[in-house]
């Protein structure tokens, strides 16, 4: 047995954690997979990088709309993956190696395997080298998410890929399932139908996104369709390889028998916590009804009965609902802080979490949806501004895409906005600052230049609406 100051787990936003001040610790560093955890590896980074080259792809079959003639010839799958992870995979190794081998890191100690807990701070890892019983003072559990899979007869055992494994294929199907219909199924039915591949989008629900507002969850669906195949209602009930390869997923529409044969399926229907990996009980840590890790606002581990757990801490999608690197790098700071200045602890700010949609067309939200506002209710103000209405949207010829920004009247506090078109996640970052600091609508309509005639007019006219 080790007992040391600090144990981390997990090098995803928990691997920021250690710097110049933590060097009179002893630190425990555990990871079972690839360093830099999912965002870098299987996630955000990867993702987006693929979608801006469906973007690039999908031009040509735009272009005419423009006066130019454009092809696409081809499409080099080997290309575009090695482009993409050739600076990916070297960004995890160097970063493991800094760990191990750098003297900024003498006083850790890294340690690589499966780990599991069997005490009240203390855990075992399955290493190369056996196993290693570790203990600590202070606990930070930031140990991420994993694919889930959905309850479908055979689906975990006919090798379906998962956002994992999709990404490294040799080569491009002619066809493929994607199975679900949030985001990193649309995301990645937008790279696969871009590239050339043959999709079909199987939905248990009647609409795409469908936490999104409803007017952007409806507009996305219908665009969509208009891309490659979506099937909505669709109730899987059966997955099976076939002798040829192939893949048939079997279910009903409307009761109606239903079947969708690709050669390879991809499982899109979430994410889960990793907590159940870590036998989180041994600990005496609380769990959520979903299997997350419970924390406070501090990012204090919970007991079962709710208490906290003195020097226990967790952060990132091990615990958090989001979901989202920027809350976990959010919450990294949270727990960083209070590891510093126990006395004077600082609370993580959730009230105005923003999202993106990279599929096509990009989405980006955040706070209220309408709907929420009024179940909340709330006297509102609905301000909806098209691209085809401002002079930029012209020069792109958008005619699908719009901004939706909804108020509370009479005081015209921003409670919700929601962008569906070119440059989405872009555009709103000034509503998210708006919410965040407490600005109104009132207050960023009219008391600033908006450059003309760029992009964010479209967000300017929306507000006039509200204080006009």
């Amino acid at each position: 047995m080790t007992h040391y100051d600090l144990l981390l787990i997990g090098t995803g936003s928990g691997n920021s954690l250690p710097g110049p001040e933590f060097h009179d610790l002893s630190i425990a560093l555990v990871e079972k997979g690839t360093f830099g955890g999912t965002c870098l590896n299987v996630g955000c980074i990867p993702t987006k990088m693929f979608a801006y080259t469906a973007e690039v792809a999908a031009t040509p079959a735009n272009s005419a709309r423009f006066g130019v003639d454009q092809t696409l010839n081809s499409v080099d799958w080997p290309a575009i993956r090695d482009r993409i992870f050739g600076r990916i995979d070297p960004i995890a190794e160097s970063g493991e190696e800094y760990r191990v081998t750098h003297e900024d890191n003498r006083n850790m100690t890294v340690y690589r395997g499966v780990g599991h807990f069997t005490g009240p701070k203390t855990m075992v890892v399955a290493t190369a080298n056996g196993d290693e019983e570790i203990t600590a003072d202070r606990v930070v559990i930031a140990a991420g998410s994993r694919p889930s899979f959905p309850d479908v007869e055979g689906i975990e055992a006919i090798g379906a890929h998962t956002s994992d494994s999709v990404m490294r294929l040799e080569e491009l199907p002619a066809t493929m399932i994607v199975l679900g219909s949030g985001f990193i199924a649309a995301e990645m039915a937008h790279v696969f139908s871009s590239l050339g591949v043959h999709v079909t989008l199987i939905a248990r629900s009647q609409v795409m996104l469908r936490a999104q507002d409803h007017d952007v969850a409806e507009t996305y669906t219908r665009l969509a369709g208009d891309t490659y195949d979506v099937k909505l209602g669709f109730a899987a009930s059966k997955v099976v390889r076939n002798e040829n390869g192939s893949v048939t997923i079997t279910g009903t529409v409307d009761g109606v028998l239903s079947s969708v044969t690709a050669d390879e399926i991809l499982v899109a229907t979430g994410r889960v916590s990793n907590a159940d990996n870590l036998d989180v009980a041994a600990a005496g840590i609380g769990m959520r009804t979903d299997g997350r890790v419970a924390v406070d606002t501090y990012q204090r581990v919970l007991n079962p009965a709710g208490e906290v757990l003195d020097g226990v801490f967790a952060l990132g999608d091990v615990s958090s609902q989001y979901q989202l690197k920027h809350v976990a790098n959010k919450e990294a700071k949270t727990v960083r802080h209070n590891l510093l200045h126990p006395d004077s602890m600082i609370e993580t700010d959730h009230r105005f979490v923003p999202s993106a949609v990279f599929g096509h067309p990009q989405i980006a939200t955040v706070g209220l949806t309408e709907n929420q506002a009024r179940e909340a209710g709330y006297d509102i103000v609905v301000a909806r501004q098209e691209y085809a209405g401002i002079a930029y949207g012209w020069a792109m010829e958008d005619t699908t895409g719009f901004t939706k920004i909804i108020a509370e009247k009479g005081t015209t506090k921003i409670l919700g906005a929601h962008i569906i078109g070119p440059h989405a996640p872009t555009l709103i970052q000034i509503l998210i600052q708006a919410m965040s600091t407490g600005q109104t609508a009132a207050d960023i309509a009219s008391t600033q230049y908006w450059i003309h005639p760029a992009m964010p007019e479209l967000i300017e006219n929306a507000l006039l609406q509200i204080t006009d």
